[in-house]
């Protein structure tokens, strides 16, 4: 990516090193107003260890959309200083690049006031207000503390594990996670956790997958006004992001682990949907063009 223009975002903490913990839950809450059980954490640890698979690529990211009303507060402590490691300082422009897109793009197209997430990166566990943050949880938003949690392992795990990686395929990452932060302002989250309790589990998760499809959307729209406006985006780079969402779809990831798909119990989405609702974001640049709760998938 073209980055060296782009100024660094102050709302980076760096946790790396701190060890320890806070406050906090031990919860994962995910999906529809609970979390992933102790159970089935080990289950899908059991499979991914065989497999030589991260568990956190099998609990699929874990993008924390519910728990939010729950009355747990956001921790009180301190903010972590900024990285200046060559890692944190890409990280803190591609959140500055970010900030950038959105103060413009979201009152332009949804009348609503950019408000800034922080980025905490962090090594194998940290405080969140939406419970205790791990690195088997993979990269996650909290709606709670309005913040995104990223172990930069996870990186790693991409390259090694998944087949993807370079610059902008992390970009994506961190652009999907703010797209969570972009719907927690639009005020689609709480709708999302407050619908999901009054259906079956098969259907909070079809809900929850059109949730993670927007996100994917969200993230190509910002890829695009990053490239219009900033040329950040070198040849060749765009197929990082679209390998990456094909490599992290559900059907792939139960496919890897499991030698069979069960679309009912996808989460985030199948990696032809992925790829496609990145595409959609990319191409029109347009909030209104991510709507896949009215569209079809």
């Amino acid at each position: 990516m073209r980055l060296d223009d782009i100024r660094e975002s102050n709302y980076v903490e760096d946790r790396r090193g701190q060890g320890g913990l806070g406050g906090g839950g031990v919860g994962i809450p995910i999906g529809r107003g609970g979390g992933i059980g102790f159970g089935t954490m080990i289950v899908l640890g059991l499979i991914s260890y065989a497999l030589g698979i991260d568990p956190r690529i099998l609990i699929g990211g874990a993008e924390v959309v519910s728990n939010m009303g729950g009355g747990r507060s956001a921790p009180t402590e301190q903010a972590a200083p900024p990285p200046t490691d060559e890692a944190g300082r890409f990280l803190r422009r591609v959140v500055a690049l970010n900030e950038d897109v959105w103060s413009k793009i979201l009152p332009e197209q949804a009348n609503v006031n950019f408000q800034p997430p922080r980025l905490v990166i962090f090594n194998r566990v940290t405080n969140s207000a939406c419970g205790t943050a791990q690195s088997a949880m993979g990269p996650f938003y909290c709606p709670l503390d309005k913040k995104v949690y990223l172990d930069t392992s996870f990186f790693q795990e991409m390259r090694q594990k998944l087949g993807g990686g370079g610059e902008f395929a992390y970009a994506y990452v961190v652009a999907h996670e703010i797209g969570h932060h972009i719907q927690n302002q639009l005020g689609l989250l709480p709708k999302v956790q407050n619908a999901q309790r009054n259906l079956s589990q098969a259907q909070g998760n079809a809900l929850q997958v059109r949730v993670e499809l927007q996100a994917d959307c969200y993230a190509g729209v910002w890829a695009h006004y990053a490239d219009q406006r900033y040329q950040a985006i070198e040849p060749g780079e765009v197929k990082q992001a679209m390998d990456t969402a094909a490599a992290i779809g559900d059907d792939r990831l139960q496919k890897q682990a499991q030698g069979y798909v069960v679309p009912e119990s996808f989460t985030h989405g199948s990696s032809a949907q992925r790829q496609q609702w990145f595409s959609q974001g990319l191409k029109t640049g347009s909030l209104q063009a991510c709507d896949t709760f009215q569209r079809g998938s």
